[in-house]
C-alpha cells in the first residue's frame, strides 16, 4: 500500500471564544475523486464486495464485520476479531462519513479510501488473504462477479481486478454520509433542533478550546487535500492518572508508519459525528463511556478539569451531532452454484479450545 507523508498542522490548544467557533453543516456528499467517479453499478459492486465474506481466508469476514453500516460503521468492540481469532491493537473506526477524511485509518497511512480498501483484505490478523491475486482468482471463480465488474467498468478489457474493486468498495462508502443531525439543523437556522441543555454544551466544547483540533463540518479538522493529514499528538499534557489507567502511551501512533521521532504518539483527528454511537472510545477501545472520554480529553488534551454537569452538557451536545442514516437493505451476494469457493480447513491445524 502506498503510504504518504502527510503534514502535521499544529493544534493552539487555547481556550476560544465561542464567537470565534466555526460550525458548519455537514455537506450532503463528500469528494470525489476524478479517476473514480460516482455510478450506481460501481457503487452496488462495491456495496455487494463490502458485505461478501468471502473475501476473507476462511469465508468468515467481510468489511462489514467490523465496519457494520447496519450500526453505527464499527463493531462495537475494544479490538475487532480478525481471522484465526487475532485481534489488532487498536479498534475499528467507523466507517460512517469516513468518505470526508483526507486520510485513513487511525495513523493516516491511506492516502484515499481506494488505498484503504485493499489493506484489510490481506492483513494477516484481519480478513487474511494471501494477496490481492489470490483474492481475485477467487472473485474470478464466482460466476456473478464478471457481469458485475463488467457493468462498473464497463470501457475496460479485464474489468475484474484489484484496482477496480477497490475502488468499487470506495464509491460504496462515499455514500456512507449521515447528514442532517439536531447540530446540523441548528446550524442552518432551527433554533429548536438543540436542547438547551446541548446548546450550552455547544458552548462549553467551544469555550474548553475543542474545535482547535475537532473542528470543520466533519468535526475531524480542516479541509485538507487528499493524501494531507491533519494529526494531533495524544495525549498532549501526558502525566495524568489516565495514562497509566487506559495505557495511553502504549501505541507511538504514526511514528510506527514513518519511524520519524517527531510523529510519535501522532493521531489523525478522528470525527465526532455519531460518536454516541460508536463506543468504546480512542484508538485502543479502552475507553467504554462517552462521559469518561470527555473527561479524559479534556485533562490529555487540554490540561483541563471539568465537572460532573459540564460533562453531562458536551455528551448532549456531542449526541447532537448523530445524523440520519440512509436505508440500508442487504445485497443478495452472487452464487457459485454446486461448488465453494472457500478451501476446506487443514484438520491438522491446531482448533481453540475455547471456540
Amino acid at each position: 500500500m502506498r503510504l504518504n507523508t502527510a503534514l502535521l498542522l499544529p493544534c493552539v490548544l487555547l481556550a476560544i471564544p465561542v464567537s470565534a467557533a466555526t460550525w458548519e453543516a455537514l455537506p450532503e456528499t463528500p469528494p470525489i475523486p476524478a479517476d473514480n467517479p460516482q455510478t450506481e453499478a460501481k457503487i452496488q459492486l462495491g456495496k455487494t464486495l463490502f458485505f461478501d465474506p468471502r473475501l476473507s481466508e476462511h469465508g468468515t469476514l467481510s468489511c462489514n464485520s467490523c465496519h457494520n453500516v447496519m450500526a453505527g460503521g464499527d463493531d462495537n468492540r475494544p479490538n475487532s476479531i480478525g481471522m484465526h481469532d487475532a485481534r489488532g491493537g487498536r479498534s475499528a473506526p467507523t466507517v460512517w462519513n469516513a468518505a470526508f477524511y483526507s486520510v485513513q485509518f487511525w495513523d493516516g497511512r491511506a492516502a484515499t479510501l481506494e488505498d484503504q480498501a485493499k489493506g484489510p483484505v490481506v492483513n494477516p490478523i484481519e480478513m487474511g488473504m494471501g494477496d490481492l491475486d489470490e483474492t481475485m482468482a477467487r472473485l474470478k471463480q464466482i460466476p456473478g462477479y464478471q457481469p458485475l465488474f463488467a457493468a462498473a467498468f464497463p470501457d475496460e478489457t479485464t474489468p475484474l481486478s484489484a484496482n477496480n474493486a477497490a475502488k468499487a468498495i470506495a464509491a460504496f462508502e462515499r455514500t456512507l454520509i449521515t447528514p442532517n443531525s439536531p447540530y446540523d439543523r441548528y446550524v442552518k437556522g432551527d433554533a429548536t433542533a438543540l436542547t438547551e441543555q446541548q446548546v450550552r454544551g455547544m458552548n462549553r466544547f467551544a469555550e474548553l478550546g475543542c474545535t482547535a483540533c475537532h473542528a470543520g463540518p466533519n468535526f475531524s479538522g480542516p479541509t485538507l487535500p487528499v493524501g494531507t493529514g491533519f494529526f494531533m499528538k495524544f495525549p498532549t499534557y501526558p502525566g495524568s492518572a489516565y495514562d497509566t489507567q487506559y495505557g495511553l502511551l502504549e501505541d507511538q501512533g504514526r511514528y510506527m508508519v514513518t519511524q520519524d521521532q517527531k510523529d510519535k504518539h501522532l493521531w489523525r483527528v478522528p470525527t465526532l459525528r455519531n460518536i454516541a454511537l460508536t463506543a468504546p472510545y480512542f484508538n485502543h477501545g479502552r475507553v467504554p463511556t462517552l462521559d469518561q472520554a470527555v473527561r479524559i480529553m479534556a485533562k490529555a488534551q487540554l490540561n483541563q478539569e471539568v465537572s460532573d454537569p459540564q460533562v453531562a452538557d458536551i455528551v448532549a451536545f456531542l449526541n447532537g451531532l448523530t445524523g440520519e442514516f440512509p436505508e440500508m437493505s442487504l445485497p443478495r451476494l452472487p452464487g457459485t452454484p454446486e461448488m465453494s469457493v472457500i478451501p476446506p480447513i487443514d484438520p491438522h491445524l491446531k482448533q481453540n479450545p475455547h471456540r
